[in-house]
């Protein structure tokens, strides 16, 4: 019995068969709903069923994401190698601790996930994973099957399997509310101005943007946001809805090629519309508050942050001491800040 974390994409969508013919097993999904900004969870789930899977659970965890992840993040000012504010590393922290727990509850021998050999993910469900549940076993078919991205293509049509990605569209995403990541294609290309036409369609790029500013206002008590225009919010309703503001005048996008783990570097984009808009409010007023000495340490501390984050080390002693540091940084950092939304910035 195997417990598939399952997004509905290519490669999870094809293990689904792969896993019941090559390892004989019974599989049940586990979809986390952590405030995708374009996934139809539901059809998800159906298709999951449809693949032979014989239970779909989708979790409903935004809440429980926002307030106990991202706001470490927030506290942070999460931010990798630039203005990648870490959506994905921080969304693998939550999704290995409810796997554990999940296969656990279904008696589950197994977990199985959609990561590459050339990427972080692996590293961090696997480190996550085996740190709560040392005797857990894991299964990674994309390592084991031999097949490229067009091989996976080919095998989806040949056993009729609907998938996002074709020969012509060769990008994945990663998609929470605190940020969605694009790769694949052109983008790994570093010869190549990514084309961010074919493959952004969320939200308003910023040449398309309104020629009219907008102003918000983002109400913070001790480092959290806790209001929008005036508005009191939780932060999961908070960062919803400031993403479809500050997406329609084009915030947060965000091209770089990025050190991973594993020794490569590899170009990503990255949409982050309410994630940039919250660190670049959060940043402004924790140090309008703080000592200059405060600053220059928390500045460090940041930067250490965020490599630990996007590093595996989410259950790491320092990760823990860190975020005892932002959390009584943080203790003076409540106020109001305005930000101004026009044409990206």
């Amino acid at each position: 019995h195997v417990l598939l974390l399952y997004s509905g994409g290519l490669d999870t969508s094809v293990m689904i068969p792969w896993l019941i013919d090559q390892y004989g097993v019974d599989v049940t999904t586990l979809t986390m709903d952590i405030g995708q900004q374009k996934d139809d969870l539901p059809a998800v789930e159906k298709k999951a069923l449809s693949l032979g899977a014989k239970h779909a659970i989708t979790l409903d965890v935004k809440e429980e994401f926002a307030s106990a992840y991202i706001t470490k993040g927030i506290k942070a000012n999460a931010s990798y190698q630039g203005d990648y504010h870490l959506s994905t590393p921080i969304g693998r922290a939550i999704t290995a601790a409810k796997a554990v727990e999940y296969a656990h509850k279904v008696g589950a021998d197994a977990i199985a996930h959609g990561c590459t050999g050339k990427g972080n993910d692996q590293v961090r469900f696997e480190g996550y994973i085996l740190t709560q549940d040392p005797t857990m076993k894991i299964i990674a078919p994309v390592r084991e099957w031999m097949m490229d991205r067009n091989a996976e293509i080919a095998y989806a049509n040949d056993h009729h399997i609907p998938v996002p990605a074709s020969i012509d569209f060769p990008y994945s995403v990663d998609d929470n509310m605190w940020g969605m990541t694009w790769e694949g294609g052109e983008i790994e290309d570093p010869g190549v101005i990514t084309p961010v036409e074919k493959f952004l369609t969320t939200y308003t790029h910023p040449e398309n943007a309104p020629d009219t500013a907008e102003l918000v206002t983002i109400g913070f008590e001790k480092g959290i946001p806790v209001s929008l225009n005036g508005m009191p919010m939780t932060l999961a309703t908070l960062i919803v809805t400031l993403n479809g503001i500050a997406g329609a005048h084009g915030v947060g996008i965000v091209q770089l090629v990025e050190d991973r783990l594993v020794g490569l570097k590899n170009g990503g984009v990255y949409e982050l519309p309410a994630g940039h808009t919250i660190i670049a409010a959060h940043k402004a007023l924790e140090q309008y508050v703080s000592t200059r000495e405060l600053n220059e340490l928390k500045s460090m501390m940041d930067i250490k942050w965020a490599y630990l984050c996007y590093g595996a080390k989410w259950l790491d002693p320092a990760m823990n001491a860190i975020n005892a540091f932002n959390d009584q940084v943080n203790e003076k950092v409540t106020g109001i800040v305005t930000m101004k939304l026009w044409k990206g910035t």
